[in-house]
């Protein structure tokens, strides 16, 4: 004690008022200190600046400009779509901290000047003398130097639901809850230097950018710069050929609407929303949009196994007796958990030996409690017989309930515990333990004099676990196949974790290391063994950060499991955090996704859901960008044969926004592909050098089929009007076939595919033959042989994919 006071300067009878207000001075005051917050008109303003909303403003002021006022409003409000969206998300965002602040306790008890007083918590500083006592919350903080039967609950730090035993000289840190006992310590930390001050401090920092954030702004910028430089382009061309500067106008920003796909982000938006509509139907809560593409491109999984790999049921699973009913009768007694509704209240252990005793009712009087504690490993209660008697009843670790007997229960005959019997009964337990099993051994005594933990008699052994879940298997397996690594890391001992890794198939070839281990690792060792580590044991969880670190500087894709409020930094790290239902609410503010059930296999189908997104948001872009290279590619063609442009203003943004739309969207929501889960994770662009080749290459295709059908009507002799209708017609038609090119290998392909293909045609024949809309779009009527050449001439589009798909392969 003595040490602790000094090392603090302080005393016994607590520190005087005026050394309080010197330190308070000096350490500030005990409180969550938060970043002055964004203001939240400046919050939603900064939304804007965005790439993708930069494309849709542009495409709304091209709109504009050619007086398409409802187009424009069409593409202004995928903005304030998208705007608000994010607003939201960095909003809720913000109130990670304010559930922090929440958790700090309001009021302390404490010691100055020889005298206890109730003070407000924030009050506290370093080297008070806080007195604390069954029911009360830890205020900071705290060094013990005096304990007596003290437990607390640090659920709410660390995600553990175990009471934790405590003595002198340990740690209380502040918002555990104080459940049995009583102890007086001196204030070590406050405020933001506490755990949960720290934790708040990285909680604040920004968000990084997703995947699919980076991926699309490199998308966007790319596509920005083409529709810049053809639109330059083609005003030049047109300016040199001396058609009219206004016409030639019209035409450039026309064709900066061809050439961005303004529709991309509110397709992009409508297949994240229902993708996460979808996984909150699996009980996986996806609370940012863009993270739902995140957990498809994951590369590593790094799940605790308590409770998402395993039930965290503590089960009986094997037993030793040698006098059954005397043993089942300790089990229940000796005992502080309860069964309500079928759900354990207390420590897990207990509640498993409870249940499993739970037939054995007894009522006997309880007049004192030994408790467990880390040095004696056993815990012992006493309680009253009807003849007047005690009884004292002892369970714990084997090989000391061993040591503390004297005799042995032989069903009722009661003999000296000899030493090959000794030596048989650890056989007993190393065999139990083999099976990574936790092993309880049971004893007792009745006396009318001693009441201590000497000369007990042996009645038999409970060996425990906590099974894995029985679809946790499969999970794992079919994340390995997916070319995800699946790292397990938990706070229990190692060869429990040994054990279940290996059931699960976690631990193949791979390495297991402990907190203590890990700890004494520098950074550049352990950079160099962390991609072969498949468990971590007896981990703490501020490790947990250090972890996801050193996995996202292998360049690795991390999701991470939680649900404490110190994993909080953890989560927050990683690419995507998965907070647990049941876990604190700064577990699942700081992360991006929670898990209703705990379950490790709705992480595994989250993944697939990720994945299937992401497939069919490469499907849309890749259909709306050959479509805008077709339409680029069709009139610099045109322009460079010095024929007339085949395509008016009008007809332009018709092919962009509304023929794009429907089937776009369709695409966006097309079923998983059947090798979905047996391919590696995809971690670069969303236009990859082949996929670029192949919309180059579509692109060239129906530039070159629609010149060439021009070409045909305008030297044939028809009038402009109608070669532009017949080409406008036929590249309209090239698109629906494109997007037959861009359906699911599922088994679940979606049918409404055919409907938004159905709508768009039935919408082209609408503006070909209703006089009022020919009058808009500029269009005529064409007959029958021009529908044979269109539909023989678009069927090319089919067969350029087939021939892609062959050289690709």
């Amino acid at each position: 004690m003595s040490d602790i006071l000094t090392k603090y300067e302080t005393s016994i009878n607590g520190l005087t008022a005026s050394e309080v207000q010197k330190r308070q001075t000096k350490y500030g005051l005990n409180h969550i200190e938060e970043k002055k917050p964004t203001p939240l008109i400046i919050l939603f303003l900064s939304q804007f600046a965005d790439i993708l909303i930069a494309l849709l403003i542009i495409a709304a002021i091209a709109s504009f400009a050619i007086g398409d006022i409802i187009d424009a409003g069409v593409i202004l409000l995928a903005v304030l779509l998208n705007v608000i969206m994010g607003f939201i998300q960095e909003y809720r965002s913000m109130r990670a901290v304010e559930s922090l602040k929440g958790l700090i306790t309001k009021t302390a008890i404490v010691k100055r000047d020889n005298e206890i007083n109730e003070i407000n918590a924030e009050e506290l500083t370093i080297g008070d003398i806080v007195i604390l006592e069954e029911g009360l919350k830890v205020p900071a903080d705290l060094e013990l130097i005096e304990t007596k039967r003290l437990s607390c609950d640090e659920s709410n730090l660390t995600g553990e639901s175990e009471a934790v035993k405590k003595e002198a000289n340990d740690t209380l840190y502040m918002d555990s809850n104080i459940l049995s006992g009583n102890a007086v310590g001196v204030v070590k930390a406050i405020g933001m230097q506490t755990e949960i001050g720290k934790i708040a401090g990285i909680v604040q920092e920004e968000d990084e950018e997703t995947p699919l954030a980076k991926r699309v702004g490199r998308l966007g910028k790319i596509l920005s710069a083409i529709a810049i430089v053809v639109c330059i382009a083609i005003f030049i061309l047109e300016l040199l050929k001396g058609i009219p500067i206004v016409e030639t106008f019209m035409t450039a920003v026309s064709l900066a609407v061809a050439a961005i796909p303004e529709g991309l982000p509110a397709v992009l938006t409508l297949t994240l929303a229902l993708g996460m509509n979808e996984m909150a139907k699996s009980k996986a809560i996806v609370k940012r949009l863009l993270s739902v593409e995140t957990l498809g491109s994951c590369t590593v999984i790094c799940s605790d196994k308590t409770g998402t790999l395993t039930e965290n049921k503590m089960t009986v699973v094997e037993s030793f007796y040698t006098n059954e009913d005397k043993t089942h009768l300790i089990g229940k007694l000796c005992n502080n958990a309860v069964i309500s509704h079928n759900e354990i209240i207390g420590d897990q252990t207990d509640g498993a030996i409870l249940r499993y005793c739970k037939g054995h009712d007894c009522d006997l009087e309880r007049v004192d409690e030994i408790p467990l504690d880390s040095n004696r490993k056993m815990m012992t209660t006493i309680h009253r017989l009807d003849n007047g008697n005690n009884i004292v009843l002892s369970k714990g670790a084997p090989e000391i309930i061993l040591d503390k007997c004297k005799y042995i229960d032989d069903d009722g005959n009661i003999e000296m515990l000899e030493a090959e019997t000794k030596e048989m009964i650890l056989e007993k337990v190393g065999e139990m333990s083999g099976h990574e099993l936790r092993v309880i051994g049971f004893a007792y005594k009745i006396r009318d004099e001693s009441e201590d933990e000497t000369d007990l008699t042996f009645t038999g052994l409970l060996g425990l676990m906590d099974p894995p879940k029985k679809d946790a298997k499969k999970a794992v397996s079919d994340c390995i196949n997916a070319g995800i690594d699946v790292v397990m890391i938990t706070g229990d001992h190692e060869k429990t974790a040994c054990a279940i890794a290996r059931e699960l198939g976690i631990l193949t070839n791979g390495k297991i290391i402990t907190g203590a281990e890990l700890e004494e690792l520098s950074e550049e060792e352990y950079l160099k063994i962390a991609k072969d580590i498949q468990v971590y044991a007896r981990v703490k969880p501020a490790q947990k950060m250090r972890i996801v670190e050193a996995l996202k500087k292998l360049d690795n894709i991390v999701a991470m499991t939680g649900d404490g409020v110190n994993d909080a930094p953890a989560l927050k790290k990683a690419s995507i955090g998965v907070a647990m239902g049941d876990g604190t609410d700064v577990a699942k503010e700081a992360s991006d996704m929670i898990l209703q059930n705990n379950d490790f296999t709705t992480i595994v189908k989250a993944v697939e859901g990720g994945r299937k997104i992401y497939d069919n948001i490469k499907r849309f872009v890749k259909y709306q960008v050959s479509t805008n290279v077709g339409a680029i590619l069709t009139i610099v063609g045109t322009s460079l044969l010095n024929l007339p442009l085949p395509f008016n203003p009008a007809q332009l943004l018709w092919l962009n926004i509304v023929m794009d739309g429907p089937p776009a969207q369709m695409l966006g929501i097309e079923g998983a592909e059947r090798d979905i889960m047996q391919r590696p994770p995809e971690t670069g662009d969303i236009l990859t050098k082949n996929t670029l080749l192949q919309i180059l290459f579509l692109g060239l295709v129906m530039a070159i089929g629609t010149i060439a059908v021009f070409s045909w009507k305008i030297y044939g002799g028809a009038d402009t009007k109608n070669a532009m209708t017949v080409a406008f017609t036929l590249f309209v038609v090239y698109q629906l076939l494109n997007a037959f090119n861009g359906r699911a290998n599922s088994e679940k392909s979606s049918k409404f595919l055919y409907l938004g293909i159905i709508i768009s045609f039935l919408l082209q024949l609408l503006i070909l033959y209703i006089p009022q809309l020919q009058i808009i779009f500029r269009t005529t009527p064409i007959g029958i042989m021009d529908w044979i050449v269109i539909a023989l001439v678009a069927s090319t589009i089919l067969i350029a994919q087939k021939i892609m798909d062959k050289v690709m392969k």
